[in-house]
């Protein structure tokens, strides 16, 4: 039946829409807690709808990005959800995988691995793909696997995965310059280096981006590479910063249209540096970057965003009005009543803050980050924009009253609508050969952080599912199970609660 030579797949955690809401999909970082692995797989990752050949309706960017490019170099190539890749046995050559957290050794999967001390569901699904009877026929046969994708440094801590599976290649970095020749050497039988590490200066141009042929996950569509701000911590900033026009903009949020994704994700490590002086927001460019968007998927369509910086948050607001602006204006309609992104708050010291990311504070002082913080979170609010922020605690170079400076902010935005996850340091970025947080290094101050952000997270997390994220009839059985499963960890919490004082007080 199989008609590819190439197929490109992964496993359930990462081939799912996450029943259309994108930050569901942080439940299969984390270990099936009280209840069946499958339905917490189910909760965070169903199924995605497929055609008869296998292939997902929606897909995830990355993989849509390798596919374009190689359907363009004129190969026989396409993405097959990880139960369907048995139907191209007969013609596959090459299995390409693609993850961002292939071992659950990224945060935050790497922290609830170490709290729960048990393997996260992401890890546990990915292994069963790569055991799977397809997968060990399909190896049996010389198919050549090749592993990429934004977790691909995690293989180099599992070299016995890595031989045990037979992965021919892993490859690291944005591949769109060089994927074609490799996949040419690798159908020629050329042999193939173990690994590849595609550095800034083989990074690729505008025009050697292509534009994606099939819908991608939840309509996500970016709108520049790279992050001026320099954090010590983060791989993004080794990239070479570049902003996709606007063109091909409408032209990947028409394919998704197209294939009936009526809303559209504008992915950036920072939504509003598109088109920016430094890190200085343009606001005609973010403008008229959602007016397009609200033009292409009108008033019926989501508008959503992946990622902001709070100090561009505040800069934005208090310079140009401009959150207010594209709320009202463009954002906020009578179907979309609220917007979520991501940003990173990552710490409440501001002598830690100058340390590890003083650009993040640009252009105001890291000696100001959490007031920087406070005023973010209050602008967010007011407008209808619900942060699920990030804290990381063991940075190197981190000391006590650091984490006590972070417990006291947090303390401060009790009062605004938000989720904030506590993540302990994985090296990555300029910090990538120092050493991992580890469990035995938890003290009675980061205990303390992440009991304040449990009990902020519980609090506000009924409210935001009921009232914003999980509204109506279809999300009821989601909602309920999600209700009952915080309501088991406020349970769990209120029991552990004397040990943990105890913990505090000594």
């Amino acid at each position: 039946m199989g008609r590819y030579e190439i197929v490109l797949t992964t496993d359930r955690t990462m081939m799912s829409n996450h029943h259309g809401k994108e930050f569901l999909g942080f439940l299969a970082t984390g270990p099936a807690l009280n209840m069946p692995e499958g339905l917490w797989l189910w909760l965070g990752a169903p199924k995605p709808k497929v055609d008869s050949e296998g292939k997902p309706i929606e897909a995830p960017y990355g993989m849509r990005k390798v596919e374009a490019k190689l359907l363009e170099a004129g190969f026989r190539v396409a993405i097959i959800d990880p139960d369907h890749l048995h139907k191209h046995l007969d013609s596959m050559k090459i299995l390409m995988l693609g993850h961002h957290d292939y071992f659950a050794y990224g945060p935050p999967s790497s922290e609830w691995w170490m709290i729960a001390g048990k393997e996260p569901i992401n890890r546990i699904s990915f292994r069963k793909l790569m055991e799977s009877p397809v997968v060990r026929k399909a190896k049996e046969k010389g198919v050549k696997i090749i592993a990429g994708g934004p977790g691909a440094w995690q293989w180099l801590w599992e070299l016995e995965y890595w031989r045990k599976w037979g992965v021919d290649l892993v490859i690291e970095g944005e591949v769109e310059r060089v994927i074609a020749d490799i996949v040419e050497k690798a159908l020629n039988n050329e042999p193939l280096p173990d690994y590849i590490y595609v550095g800034p200066q083989d990074s690729p141009t505008i025009e050697e981006i292509p534009v994606i042929k099939g819908a991608s996950v939840n309509g996500l569509i970016e709108i520049m590479r790279g992050c001026p701000r320099g954090c010590r911590f983060c791989p993004v900033t080794l990239r070479s910063l570049r902003f996709i026009p606007l063109e091909k903009i409408r032209e990947e949020i028409l394919v998704n249209l197209r294939a009936g994704i009526r809303g559209v994700l504008l992915h950036s490590e920072d939504v509003f540096l598109y088109h920016a002086e430094g890190v200085k927001p343009n606001p005609k460019a973010i403008m008229k970057l959602h007016k397009l968007a609200r033009e292409l998927v009108g008033e019926e369509g989501a508008i959503g965003w992946s990622h902001l910086t709070l100090s561009t948050v505040k800069y934005a607001e208090e310079k140009y009005r401009l959150v207010s602006k594209l709320m009202d204006e463009i954002i906020l309609t009578d179907k979309q009543r609220f917007i979520g992104v991501q940003v990173g708050v990552e710490t409440g010291s501001p002598r830690l803050a100058k340390l590890i990311m003083p650009g993040k504070a640009a252009p105001y002082p890291p000696e100001k980050w959490p007031e920087i913080v406070i005023d973010a979170f209050r602008i967010m609010h007011e407008n209808n924009i619900i942060p699920a922020a990030t804290l990381i605690l063991g940075i190197p170079g981190e000391k006590p009253e650091d984490v006590v400076k972070t417990a006291e902010l947090l303390d401060e935005l009790k009062h605004y609508r938000s989720l904030i996850v506590p993540m302990f340091f994985v090296p990555m970025g300029a910090m990538k050969n120092l050493d991992w947080f580890r469990r035995n290094n938890v003290k009675a101050e980061h205990i303390e952080v992440m009991l304040k952000t449990l009990y902020h997270s519980t609090f506000w997390a009924e409210e935001i599912m009921s009232k914003y994220y999980l509204r109506g009839a279809k999300m009821a059985p989601l909602r309920i199970m999600l209700k009952l499963f915080i309501r088991y960890v406020k349970y769990r919490v209120n029991k552990l609660k004397p040990k943990l004082e105890e913990l505090l007080r000594h």
